[in-house]
């Protein structure tokens, strides 16, 4: 087969994707009369000629969008044996979650104790947290209407909890929301997934890291930073589970909702999808415009990062390239250095959305009414929590389960975000990475030390 480019590639996966679900509609709908011995060969078929495609692109991305579609055929021509498939998406949540307390603690005491004091950051560590703060908090909010506007969770008949597994929503006091975040037992903190309390604890503990000499201070930073790239690199070695895990999730889901259930994950993945459009439109662009950053020699130095992580589904697989842009777009190497890696941890502009979005939206497939109140609440809750997303692929699925432990929310709708979480990952990423680049133009210009190249990226 001779090699295809990126933009033919993609629409020849479009276009099997758009012939696979052409004759699922019309298997589910009677189409021109066409019944199962018809349509099913077909689809196997078109199955077949996309896992060729996936074989000779050597793609993990790749592999977990086809696991999609065969965990839908299973589900959908199989449902007895669909339903014992969940154990594995279950393993790969379970995997997962192992990550949460190393990747969160490692990435918040480097990102902290690694810059000592405002000492050292000077005014540009202020204008960065104040930055990140107000435009991840705007990401926040958006999330948050599009989801209440959209609806998208209403309506979605759940399947009936497996054994000692809850589905119903405890509401808690303000007091008691208040005392939850701090921890008295961090080992207990990790035990029972508070993803909260561990990033207080983290907070606190990389401040007093920060507060001791070079000398004391340098054996536990670099054990630190030794601790989260083990962390990525576990991450890494988990998602190569994640085709299997994400197949069986759709698998188990279609079997006991149908095919019906992949019109509200397609509602759902619209509502971010244009909901992250609107925040780069009305909030980024803004942004730059105000900023005045050259915007056709911004966007020529992002193309290329955003388009790793975008494929990749991971920030940190783009760093290295966005850097040496940011450098060549005339940013200059302090700023860059300090701005992106600390924008990793605080300012993922499209997790952030997401993560407010996909946590009412479990609440709504559950059926649990949340007041605007108790929304915001749980959204003032995501500032914190976010804080501590690392830049890996399905790291913000880890804090979406934190927070549906915390608010007492059921993990059985973030099995069918699992379904369709590859697809959410390539665009919140993708807003990621473009919002860290600017931030580092936005920081150098407001420090008065931006040059503009004179030469083209």
């Amino acid at each position: 087969m001779p090699e295809l480019n990126k933009g033919r590639l993609s629409l020849l996966y479009l276009s099997i994707v758009a012939a696979y679900g052409i004759l699922m509609l019309a298997q589910e709908n009677n189409w021109l009369g066409l019944g199962t011995p018809i349509l099913i060969p077909l689809r196997v078929f078109v199955l077949l000629i996309f896992g060729y495609l996936v074989v000779k692109k050597k793609s993990l991305t790749a592999w977990i969008l086809y696991s999609m579609f065969i965990g839908t055929e299973i589900g959908y021509d199989a449902p007895d044996f669909a339903v014992h498939l969940q154990v594995l998406s279950k393993i790969f949540l379970k995997l997962i979650k192992t990550i949460i307390a190393p990747l969160l603690f490692s990435t918040l005491v480097v990102g902290i104790a690694g810059h000592a004091s405002l000492k050292q950051v000077g005014r540009m560590g202020l204008k960065s947290l104040i930055y990140f703060e107000v435009v991840t908090t705007i990401a926040l909010f958006i999330g948050l209407f599009a989801i209440n506007i959209s609806q998208a969770g209403v309506g979605i008949d759940l399947p009936p909890p497996p054994p000692g597994e809850t589905l119903v929503g405890q509401k808690q006091t303000a007091e008691e929301v208040i005392l939850h975040i701090f921890p008295e037992n961090v080992a207990k903190s990790i035990a029972d997934g508070q993803v909260l309390q561990i990033v207080v604890f983290s907070i606190l503990f990389a401040i007093g890291l920060a507060l001791v000499n070079e000398a004391k201070r340098k054996p536990m930073l670099d054990f630190t930073e030794s601790l989260a790239e083990v962390m990525f690199k576990f991450t890494r070695v988990v998602m190569y589970f994640a085709p299997i895990g994400v197949g069986a999730a759709i698998a188990y889901t279609v079997s006991h909702m149908g095919i019906g259930i992949l019109m509200n994950l397609f509602q759902l993945l619209s509502t971010l999808y244009l909901a992250l459009i609107f925040f780069l439109l009305f909030v980024l662009l803004p942004v730059a415009l105000i900023a005045k950053v050259p915007l056709k020699k911004f966007i020529n130095a992002i193309v290329e990062p955003v388009s790793i992580a975008f494929a990749t589904t991971s920030s940190e697989a783009a760093l290295p390239k966005a850097m040496e842009n940011m450098e060549k777009l005339g940013v200059p190497r302090k700023i860059v250095a300090f701005v992106l890696p600390t924008g990793y941890s605080f300012n993922l502009d499209g997790t952030t959305l997401y993560l407010s979005l996909a946590s009412v939206f479990v609440a709504q497939a559950a059926g649990i009414n949340m007041s605007w109140g108790e929304q915001i609440v749980m959204v003032l809750t995501l500032m914190v929590t976010s804080k501590g997303v690392a830049g890996v692929p399905r790291a913000s699925l880890v804090i979406l389960l934190g927070t549906a432990a915390s608010f007492g929310l059921p993990v059985a709708p973030i099995f069918i975000i699992l379904g369709i979480d590859e697809l959410m990952d390539m665009a919140r990423t993708s807003v990621n990475v473009i919002g860290n680049c600017l931030a580092t133009v936005v920081i150098a210009k407001w420090e008065g030390e931006y040059v503009e190249p004179v030469d083209g990226i």
